[in-house]
């Protein structure tokens, strides 16, 4: 019975994964037929025109790529030095515990709460305006969480072995974190980078507010410009259009763009993650 008991188990395992595995294909291969007709060199390297009914996304591309490369600038250390505070020098109390909550709230705090925030904050009380900067700490805010409690289990995760044969020989205490657990650790924070890299590349509510644009012919020049960005540009082309037979397509274009750009960096960092793996103990 305990053995019947648990192939059931496994089965229903099983099912659960597959189910997940097949809406996954689904979705990737429903937008790649859509969005593969319009794909081609023009359309990635070119300006939009027209009304966004012609030409290509590359403002868009380049205002995800500044907008997901500043929220991770602003976001890793951050969070990897609460990370580090949180395991190797707080120590168990009440303000710890209040400390992890709301990391863990924030987690779960949905995503336009966080777009307000730096409209009120970074683009109003700052005085940053509609820009990149704005639209980066605001993103940055948003995946704080995920590298925090990424960095925490990585952290954790190096045996503490290491940290007592570095301290018998001497070192200190950030001397062994610097050199001894942080590296040691890199994989699994690579692992919060990653979801906090797929998160802000592809959040629409945060830059909704702070840092998109809806139409532009130009590159940003500085920090303190608006841009155009990918999950944006979809939706202004699927909600605010006037020619939907002409920009639905080149929704579905982006949104495969985007899907390829996301799984690009993730899996560039996927590698690296394995390569300093199998340097591991």
């Amino acid at each position: 019975m305990r053995k019947f008991k648990q192939s059931i188990g496994f089965l229903i395992c099983r099912f659960a994964c597959l189910i997940a595995v097949l809406s996954l294909f689904i979705i990737l291969f429903f937008i790649f037929i859509r969005g593969f007709k319009v794909l081609s060199l023009n359309f990635i390297f070119d300006f939009p025109r027209e009304g966004m009914t012609k030409g290509g996304i590359f403002p868009a591309i380049i205002g995800t790529f500044y907008l997901s490369v500043g929220a991770i600038l602003f976001a890793l250390p951050l969070g990897v030095f609460s990370a580090v505070y949180l395991t190797e020098y707080a120590k168990s109390s009440k303000l710890t515990k209040i400390i992890r909550t709301g990391i863990n709230t924030l987690a779960g705090t949905p995503s336009v709460v966080f777009g307000l925030f730096g409209l009120a904050v970074f683009v109003k009380l700052f005085g940053f305006g509609v820009s990149i900067l704005a639209g980066s700490l605001t993103l940055g805010i948003l995946i704080l969480p995920t590298i925090i409690r990424a960095s925490e289990e990585a952290i954790l995760a190096v045996p503490q072995t290491f940290r007592d044969a570095s301290y018998a020989l001497g070192a200190t205490k950030w001397q062994t974190i610097a050199h001894v657990v942080l590296p040691n650790a890199i994989p699994g924070i690579l692992t919060g980078v990653i979801l906090g890299i797929g998160r802000a590349a592809g959040e629409t509510a945060p830059i909704l507010f702070t840092a998109a644009t809806f139409y532009t012919r130009r590159l940003p020049r500085s920090i303190f410009d608006e841009v155009m960005a990918l999950p944006y540009h979809i939706y202004a082309l699927m909600t605010e259009g006037t020619k939907p037979d002409l920009q639905v397509p080149i929704a579905y274009g982006t949104a495969l763009v985007l899907l390829v750009l996301v799984v690009g960096i993730n899996l560039t960092a996927i590698l690296i993650r394995i390569k300093r793996r199998r340097k591991r103990w």
